[in-house]
């Protein structure tokens, strides 16, 4: 029997406004990548590990050395680590990969694991459910709008980044808090079963709503939200064939 897990984790959220202590937080997640890499075949980060993340063609944001060496050392020993964007760092363009050894997706991908078909997605604007969102989103990964906030000096993008990423997360714990609405009402769930209409999946693994939860979609189909690591510091892990939901309680 094969030793070796798939892990997946998301909404680490690195560097945000209203963490407390980010040298603690950085170092929690960097102690859970340092106790999974011994018996990982794969990980896969599932967006929104960084508040906000932007490459300038000769700076990147400062901080996060932890992290990065960590990243750096794991796919330096063979591991593949995948990074899906998400919507507040969807402005991940190469350094990741070329510094650090990662694989950026960009876009949902579908595979097969462990002789299991998967849907991998951060969760952000999927379907049509938020027009609004996908018109940002549009306007965000638009190759123009991204060469034009290039010419905005660091402390001063940066500084609006920070600022936006705060109202835009205050919004929504607002309208959504972090608590499951249900399945009529997660727009998630109800993209999950549109695309079960044309093709089989047996796992979407999402993050984006910072629920921790395993839902059913289908006969043979479920749904797993990561949660994230500032409430809940899950993850999950695909092992014995199956997709289990867990925790990491290690102390700072």
């Amino acid at each position: 029997m094969n030793s070796k897990k798939i892990y997946f984790a998301s909404d680490v959220h690195l560097g945000a406004p209203g963490i407390k202590n980010h040298r603690e937080h950085e170092i929690r997640f960097v102690n859970w990548l340092d106790s999974i890499k011994r018996d990982a075949a794969e990980i896969y980060l599932m967006g929104d590990i960084f508040d906000f993340w932007f490459e300038y063609k000769k700076a990147v944001p400062r901080g996060f050395t932890r992290f990065l060496g960590k990243l750096s050392e794991i796919t330096d020993s063979g591991i593949p680590v995948h990074f899906f964007t998400g919507n507040h760092d969807i402005w991940v363009f190469d350094y990741l990969s070329s510094e650090c050894g990662v694989v950026v997706h960009r876009e949902p991908v579908i595979k097969q694991l462990e002789g299991k078909t998967f849907f991998l997605a951060h969760g952000d604007g999927l379907g049509n459910y938020d027009r609004h969102y996908n018109f940002l989103k549009s306007v965000f990964t638009n190759r123009f709008a991204q060469w034009l906030f290039s010419w905005i000096h660091p402390n001063l993008g940066i500084g609006l980044a920070d600022f936006w990423s705060g109202k835009s997360r205050d919004k929504n714990n607002k309208i959504y808090g972090s608590h499951y609405l249900g399945d009529d009402k997660e727009w998630s769930v109800l993209y999950a079963k549109d695309v079960l209409k044309k093709q089989a999946i047996d796992y979407f693994i999402f993050g984006h709503r910072h629920v921790a939860r395993k839902v059913s979609v289908g006969p043979e189909s479920e749904l797993i939200f990561l949660g994230d690591w500032i409430q809940h510091f899950s993850y999950a892990v695909i092992e014995n064939n199956r997709v289990e939901l867990k925790y990491f309680n290690s102390e700072v």
